[in-house]
């Protein structure tokens, strides 16, 4: 279980803003010159709470992780989390310095006129999973996403759901005028073939060496795990349990988790894998229906035997010619 304690931060010791989702704000714990950071605080990075109107409490997504995600899987194979009670004002200070940001173009448009809130009592100290003061080391990132089929999927499809998922965005995103993406197929980086893995390290982000890259997802435990899990908690898609269970939760939130991946330069030091972005999911403000909604238009529009591809080559797995099956349910 998380263990609450007091976060002291020694006197000089700053934040400095490292990134922002719509949700959280994270911050890197730099010490004041002279200084080192207490034990407690070495190869964290301090997450903060966003108002918003979704917005969780971290003592009921601590609680949840606790519960939920860290029996599904090894400490080590996590991005760990620790709540820890904040000092009064700052959030107050912090806040100060987005807004100053803003003021001097710092901050991203997209994140501009929401603030920290002042009424989350706690932060979380997450492991840092960023090359930072290791020039000796690379980050790869990348979202396994859905490494089976979704169940409501159509027979005889051509795509699975990420795939078609990707598709059915691109075509939203050209009626814009804005760039297509392309990106590996999921069901590759399970593959039993080591040249379907290396297909996907093609497209993954961060990391150069994809043979490397390759090398190191090739049959590796966390992602086997994390696929045995989401087959586990096959019920998505139309089917399953409510929407509003915890059973779904869990399914959808291991279907969109984050794989960091440390690759030290010199190929016999240690390789670090740890999942992220596992707050449990939850089906409230719309969230439900906008689940359903997706996996209806997937099917009625026939994004997944990709009837509505204007891409001239498809990358996945289940349309090439590489005669590779998706993992059964």
């Amino acid at each position: 279980m998380t263990q609450l304690k007091s976060f002291e931060l020694p006197i000089g010791t700053q934040l400095a803003y490292l990134a922002e989702g719509g949700a959280n704000i994270i911050y890197r714990i730099v010490p004041a010159i002279h200084q080192t950071l207490p034990p407690d605080y070495r190869g964290k990075l301090l997450r903060l709470r966003k108002d918003t109107p979704a917005g969780v409490s971290y003592q009921e997504i601590a609680r949840n992780f606790d519960k939920t995600i860290r029996p599904l899987f090894k400490p080590e194979e996590l991005v760990d989390q620790e709540l820890v009670y904040l000092p009064k004002g700052l959030t107050q200070q912090c806040n100060e310095q987005l807004r100053a940001a803003e003021l001097t173009e710092q901050r991203p448009k997209q994140r501009r006129g929401i603030y920290l809130s002042l009424t989350e009592p706690f932060g979380l100290l997450v492991t840092d999973m960023t090359s930072f003061g290791n020039p000796g080391t690379d980050l790869a990132e990348l979202k396994p996403k859905w490494l089976l089929q979704s169940p409501s999927a159509p027979t005889g499809v051509r795509r699975c759901r990420t795939c078609a998922l990707r598709d059915m965005k691109n075509q939203d995103a050209r009626r814009v005028g804005a760039a297509a993406a392309r990106s590996f197929c999921p069901l590759d980086l399970v593959s039993d073939k080591f040249e379907h893995v290396l297909r996907a390290a093609k497209f993954v982000k961060g990391y150069k060496d994809y043979t490397r890259l390759a090398r190191v997802l090739y049959r590796n435990p966390t992602l086997l795990k994390l696929l045995a899990h989401q087959r586990n908690l096959k019920d998505v898609g139309l089917y399953g349990p409510s929407p509003f269970s915890k059973d779904k939760s869990l399914a959808m939130t291991l279907r969109d988790c984050t794989m960091f991946i440390k690759m030290p330069r010199n190929e016999k030091g240690r390789v670090e894998i740890r999942l992220g972005d596992l707050d449990l999911k939850t089906a409230a403000g719309g969230k439900a229906q906008y689940w359903l909604d997706l996996e209806h238009r997937l099917i009625s529009e026939g994004w997944y035997m990709g009837a509505n591809s204007h891409t001239r080559t498809c990358d996945c797995a289940l349309q090439s010619p590489r005669g590779q099956p998706p993992p059964s349910m």
